[in-house]
C-alpha cells in the first residue's frame, strides 16, 4: 500500500508540473495556513467584502467554504507568520476580533481576486511593517506570545511520541482520519494495518514523507483540520450556575442575553446568526410533555423534521424558513434541563459538528432557573418566554357539516399549506377541493364531535331578508366567532351565476368560509372572499356560495347535507349565538 501511494504521489507530482494550477487553496504547501476574516452566505457580499479589504491589506483572497458559504482570507502564510499577522491585524483593528487560522483543506474554489486562474504555491512573506510591529507585541505582557511551532520528528521519534498518547487521543486521530475520508474501520484506538494505511494515505495527500506514522506536527495539523469548524465558531466551555447547566457552546457566535424562564437566551453576536437556548425548570412528566408541545408552536421550531418523545426525555429537529433547530430535554430528579441550537440552513457540516460537541459536553449541575427570573421582560400575546409564537400563514372560517367533524371552508385557505388545523389544535386533511366554486371540504385526522351541525335551508330565501354570517372576523384573535348582520341583495351574482348570492354585509377577511344563515339558523350559503381574481368588491358588498352549490360539492366529497325543517322558528339572539358557536370553526393554514 505504501509503495502504491508513493508511486501514485510521484506520478501526480510529475503530471501537475505540466498543467496549469487550479484555483483552489489545497495546492499550497501543507504547512501553509490562512487567516479567515469573514464568511458570507452570498457570493456578491463576499466579493464586496474582499474588494474593500484588498484596498487596505495585502494578500486578500476568497474561496468557497462549502454549504453555500464563501470565505474571505489573508495568506497563505507559514503557521508562525499567520499567528503574528493575526495578532497585529487584530490589535490594529484591521480585521475582526473573531478572525481565525484556516486550513487549505477547508477552502474550495477561488472566487477572489476575480478572474483568478491559479493559486500561489508558496507561502506569502509578511509585510515588513508587520514583522517590525510583532517584535514589539511579543515583548508586551498585554499580548500573548505565539506558541512556537513544534519541530518535526524522525519516524523513530514520531513512534515514541505516539506511544505517549492516551486511548482517547488515539481514537481522536482515527475519527479525524475517517472524517477526512482516509479511514473506514472501527474507532478503537488501536493503530493496526488499516490505521497505518490511512495515515500513509493522508501523508501522501498532504505532501508529507510516506511513513505511516504521524509526527507530532502532522497529528496537530490533522486535528486542526478536523476541528476547524469548531475553531471557527470559538467552541468553549460555558457554565451557567442559574440554569444549573455546563456545556460547550459556540462562544464566538452567541452570547448570554437574558433569562425568561424556562429559557436562558444566548443571542447571536457573530456573522452566522446562530442562537442557543438553555432549558431549565422544575417539573414532572406532565411538565415535560407540556414543554414538548409548546416548543412546537414556536417559530424557532419549523414544522418539518423528526421528533421523538419518551417517558423522561424528548428531541425535536425542525428544518424550514432558512433555519435548522435541534432541541433536547430530559427529566431527572424533578428537574427538566436541555438546550436548543438554532443554526442557519446551508451550513450543515459546521452545524452538525457544533451540535455533537454540545451534546457530548452537556452536564447537569445543582439547581434550576428561578421561575421568577426575567419578570421585567417584554410581554406580548405573540411571545412565549421571549420567543415568537408561530403564526399561521392564513386563518379563515369554516363550519361543521357532519357528526364526524367534516368541515366546509373556502378554497383560498387550503392552498400551498404544510399543515391544516381546526381551532389550532386539531390537524385536518383536504378531502375535496372545488376550486371553481371556491369550496373545500376538510376531514379531521381524528374524528371530532361537534356541538352543532349545519342544517341547510330547503327553500329559496326572500330578497332583502335579514341574514347573518358567523366567522372569526379577526382570524382567531378574539377566540370565538362573531355574528355580522346584513341583507340578501340578490340570489345571483353580478354576472348571473345562480350558484352565488349577493349580500349587503360588511364582512372581514377572517369571516370568509363562515356560514351565512337566516333568522331560523338555517344555512343559506358560505361567505366567499372579497377579492375574486384581480377584482376587489366594493365596501359592504359580499358574495356567498348558495346552499344548492354547497350540497353538490358535499355530495362529490361523499358527505350528505342535512336540511332544516320547514316549520323552524326564528331564533333569539342568545339561541342563534349558541348554534353558531357550536358550528363555526377556525381553519388555519401553516407553513
Amino acid at each position: 500500500m505504501k509503495t502504491f501511494f508513493a508511486s501514485m504521489a510521484l506520478t501526480l507530482m510529475a503530471l501537475a508540473a505540466t498543467l496549469p494550477k487550479a484555483a483552489t487553496a489545497q495546492q499550497v504547501s501543507p504547512d501553509s495556513v490562512w487567516i479567515q476574516v469573514a464568511a458570507h452566505a452570498s457570493l456578491t457580499e463576499a466579493q464586496g467584502r474582499a474588494s474593500s479589504l484588498a484596498a487596505q491589506l495585502p494578500d486578500v483572497s476568497g474561496y468557497a467554504l462549502g454549504g453555500g458559504w464563501y470565505g474571505v482570507v489573508l495568506g497563505p502564510y507559514s503557521r508562525a507568520d499567520a499567528e503574528r499577522a493575526l495578532q497585529v491585524y487584530r490589535r490594529e483593528g484591521n480585521i475582526p476580533r473573531d478572525s481565525f487560522i484556516a486550513f487549505g483543506r477547508n477552502l474550495g474554489q477561488q472566487f477572489w481576486p476575480q478572474g483568478a486562474t491559479s493559486a500561489n504555491v508558496g507561502v506569502t512573506t509578511l509585510p515588513a511593517t508587520i514583522a517590525t510591529e510583532t517584535a514589539q507585541v511579543d515583548t508586551s505582557t498585554a499580548q500573548p506570545v505565539p506558541t512556537p511551532q513544534v519541530p518535526d520528528e524522525t519516524p523513530a521519534q514520531a513512534r515514541r511520541s505516539e506511544r505517549a498518547l492516551t486511548a482517547d487521543e488515539r481514537k481522536a486521530l482515527q475519527i479525524a482520519l475517517k472524517a477526512a475520508g482516509f479511514y473506514n474501520s472501527a474507532i478503537d484506538g488501536s493503530f493496526g494495518r488499516g490505521t497505518r494505511a490511512s495515515m500513509n494515505d493522508w501523508q501522501a495527500a498532504n505532501g508529507y514523507e510516506l511513513t505511516g506514522i504521524l509526527t507530532t506536527r502532522q497529528r496537530q495539523a490533522l486535528l486542526d483540520e478536523y476541528n476547524a469548524p469548531l475553531i471557527s465558531v470559538g467552541m468553549a466551555e460555558m457554565t451557567n450556575a442559574s440554569a444549573g447547566i455546563s456545556m460547550q457552546i459556540p462562544a464566538r457566535e452567541v452570547g448570554f442575553s437574558r433569562y425568561e424562564p424556562p429559557f436562558a437566551h444566548f443571542d447571536a453576536k457573530g456573522d452566522i446568526g446562530a442562537r442557543v437556548l438553555l432549558i431549565s425548570q422544575p417539573g414532572d412528566q406532565r411538565t415535560l410533555f407540556g414543554l414538548y408541545d409548546i416548543l412546537q408552536t414556536l417559530e424557532i421550531v419549523p414544522l418539518v423534521g423528526p421528533r421523538e418523545r419518551g417517558n423522561d426525555s424528548f428531541t425535536i429537529e425542525g428544518r424550514g424558513n432558512g433555519i435548522v433547530s435541534f432541541t433536547q430535554a430530559s427529566l431527572k430528579n424533578g428537574e427538566i434541563k436541555g438546550f436548543t441550537l438554532i443554526w442557519p440552513a446551508g451550513d450543515e457540516n459546521r452545524r452538525s459538528r457544533v451540535l455533537t460537541e454540545m451534546q457530548s459536553s452537556f452536564a447537569r449541575l445543582d439547581g434550576v432557573l428561578d421561575p421568577a427570573a426575567g419578570g421585567d421582560a417584554q410581554q406580548s400575546i405573540d411571545l412565549l418566554a421571549g420567543l415568537q409564537i408561530r403564526q399561521p400563514r392564513m386563518s379563515r372560517s369554516g363550519f361543521y357539516v357532519d357528526a364526524q367533524g367534516t368541515v366546509l371552508t373556502t378554497s383560498d385557505v387550503v392552498a400551498n399549506c404544510t399543515r391544516l388545523t381546526l381551532d389550532h389544535d386539531y390537524p385536518a386533511e383536504l378531502q375535496h377541493n372545488d376550486a371553481a366554486n371556491g369550496l373545500a371540504v376538510l376531514r379531521p385526522t381524528t374524528p371530532l364531535a361537534p356541538m352543532a351541525l349545519a342544517e341547510f335551508s330547503a327553500s329559496t330565501p326572500r330578497l332583502q331578508s335579514e341574514v347573518a354570517v358567523s366567522g372569526f372576523s379577526y382570524e382567531g384573535l378574539l377566540g370565538a366567532p362573531s355574528l355580522t348582520w346584513g341583507t340578501l341583495a340578490d340570489i345571483k351574482s353580478l354576472d348571473g351565476n345562480s350558484g352565488v348570492a349577493r349580500l349587503e354585509l360588511p364582512a372581514q377577511p377572517g369571516d370568509v368560509g363562515g356560514p351565512v344563515l337566516d333568522g331560523t339558523g338555517a344555512v343559506l350559503g358560505m361567505l366567499l372572499p372579497q377579492k375574486i381574481g384581480a377584482q376587489q368588491l366594493p365596501q359592504g358588498v359580499s358574495f356567498a356560495a348558495n346552499a344548492e352549490a354547497i350540497r353538490l360539492t358535499l355530495s362529490e366529497a361523499g358527505v350528505t347535507a342535512s336540511d332544516r325543517g320547514a316549520d323552524a322558528t326564528t331564533l333569539s339572539n342568545a339561541a342563534m349565538n349558541r348554534v353558531v358557536n357550536g358550528m363555526t370553526v377556525l381553519v388555519s393554514c401553516w407553513n
